[in-house]
């Protein structure tokens, strides 16, 4: 991620705290002192990392603190809180609602991906069960409506636009009056880019406004872009009603901070923020676990949200079968088809605590190949041969001729993917049934756990990816280790690790 950078700063200058023999005043600035470093280097405005030094000064004052108290503790938690109020303007964004139109404006400046944006916000309400469209009112760039349309057809959203029609503003109000009349629930209305010097694209910008009176105007921001970021959204701000932000590009610069500054000058919150090219690269915002994960802690919210999404608690049958000591291979299929769904494992594995999800890109497709190269060979099963534990095929090994003729692979390839069903099959047992974790997880509401409650799943789920059970897989010492191994092609635990998800 772009501030994964900067989170391992920040992580580095609060682990100083630990090797301290002493907690004072000094070692207190020092800290301090390379936090401020970081931000700054991120490209963080001047004066925001200003008020988070003096803020965490007040709050965190060494001299007033009772013996026996845990200074690291205190120090820890106001880094924390201040980071999180960077990115916190304290305001509540825009709720669509059911069984009405609920109209998104999309506004903001040249490249910062704000069609793709569109794209990727109507399919990811789509798939919550939302009625979703797109209206293309940008007729400034050229090939503008042919990508949104583009993009509307990949993921089949209704859309609208117009090659004749020149005044976007008449666009963007015949598509919406057309899309409210079909009984459309989420109409998206992308804008064309523009700059705080164009005045020109501002009053267009307005006029569209006025047209179509939006429930929400959404502002696009590059993460990439520094410092002018405060400028910019300033400027936007000051034309239209900004009510909330999407950050983008959030997988590439390294200096992402003046995304921070802008944040800070709209007054407006973050609600998804964009971390790669597809579809399905959006991710919701919530500031507590986004910084969480930023410094290494993990995203317990994110997590319990992802494996929600596949309703893994509504599987009876196969909680009944974990619960008397039975996982087939069908299970394996199913949990297979579950993992692939959850999306890319980076994304996923940056959850964890402790683990950084940039470590897998660019292995991802080789492993989402494998995977599917497996669930191949299960397809060419039958089903007493599914329904099993893969004994069968010890029992009768012609049964493993058969079935990689079947499938077009090699014999040893299904023996490897038998010898994966059985780990598998341990960890997934142990995580299984009624008691199972990601059951657990799949039940809860994040938006209603408290910290505590977030806080005990998270050290449940690191007890579960302990260093101990890595090595009872077949690893060489920890997670990392496994991750580094899963690289170089180690499929097999990460086959193992990954049985948490299913169940």
């Amino acid at each position: 991620m772009v501030l994964n950078d900067l989170g391992r700063k920040i992580s580095g200058a609060l682990n100083n705290l630990t090797s301290a023999p002493v907690i004072d005043t000094a070692t207190l600035d020092a800290v301090l002192k390379d936090i401020c470093r970081a931000l700054l280097e991120s490209d963080v405005n001047v004066r925001l990392v200003q008020a988070l030094r003096q803020n965490i000064k007040k709050i965190v004052n060494l001299e007033e603190l009772a013996g026996g108290v845990n200074k690291r503790k205190i120090i820890s938690k106001a880094v924390f809180d201040e980071i999180c109020r960077l990115v916190d303007p304290g305001v509540e964004p825009f709720t669509p609602k059911r069984g009405r139109a609920n109209i998104f404006m999309f506004v903001g400046l040249q490249g910062a991906g704000k069609t793709t944006t569109c794209g990727k916000f109507a399919n990811f309400y789509q798939k919550k069960g939302w009625k979703t469209c797109l209206v293309c009112a940008d007729t400034f760039r050229a090939g503008a409506f042919d990508q949104l349309k583009q993009n509307a057809t990949r993921s089949k959203i209704p859309f609208y636009g117009s090659y004749t029609e020149a005044d976007p503003a008449q666009i963007a109000l015949e598509g919406v009056e057309k899309f409210k009349s079909d009984g459309f629930e989420i109409i998206i209305v992308d804008t064309s880019g523009r700059h705080k010097q164009e005045g020109a694209l501002f009053e267009e910008m307005k006029e569209i406004r006025n047209a179509i009176n939006p429930d929400e105007i959404v502002f696009v921001m590059d993460a990439t872009i520094g410092q002018a970021a405060d400028g910019q959204a300033r400027a936007f701000k000051s034309a239209v009603e900004v009510g909330s932000i999407v950050m983008t590009k959030m997988d590439g610069h390294a200096k992402g901070g003046g995304a921070i500054s802008g944040v800070a000058a709209t007054g407006s919150p973050i609600t998804f923020i964009g971390t790669g090219e597809h579809m399905h690269d959006l991710e919701k915002f919530s500031v507590r676990p986004f910084v969480s994960k930023m410094l290494g802690m993990g995203d317990m919210q994110g997590l319990i949200e992802t494996v929600k999404d596949l309703k893994l608690d509504e599987n009876v049958d196969m909680a009944k079968r974990l619960e008397q000591g039975l996982f087939t291979l069908r299970d394996m299929y199913e949990q297979l088809s579950a993992m692939l769904k959850l999306g890319p494992i980076s994304k996923v594995m940056g959850m964890m605590p402790g683990m950084d999800g940039d470590m897998f890109k660019g292995s991802e497709q080789e492993i989402t190949n494998k995977l599917k190269r497996f669930m191949t060979m299960m397809d060419s099963m039958t089903e007493e041969e599914l329904d099993g534990d893969g004994k069968i095929f010890n029992k009768q090994p012609n049964r493993i001729k058969r079935v990689s003729l079947g499938s077009g692979t090699f014999p040893e390839e299904l023996e490897q993917l038998l010898t994966q069903h059985k780990k598998f099959a341990m960890i997934v047992k142990k995580m299984g049934g009624n008691r199972g974790l990601m059951k657990a997880m799949a039940g809860q509401d994040p938006s209603k756990m408290n910290p505590s409650q977030m806080a005990r799943m998270n050290q449940e789920l690191s007890k579960m990816m302990n260093p101990q059970m890595m090595q009872q897989l077949g690893g060489t010492g920890g997670l990392q280790n496994m991750m580094r191994q899963l690289q170089q092609g180690g499929l097999g635990n990460i086959m193992s690790q990954f049985g948490n998800f299913g169940k």
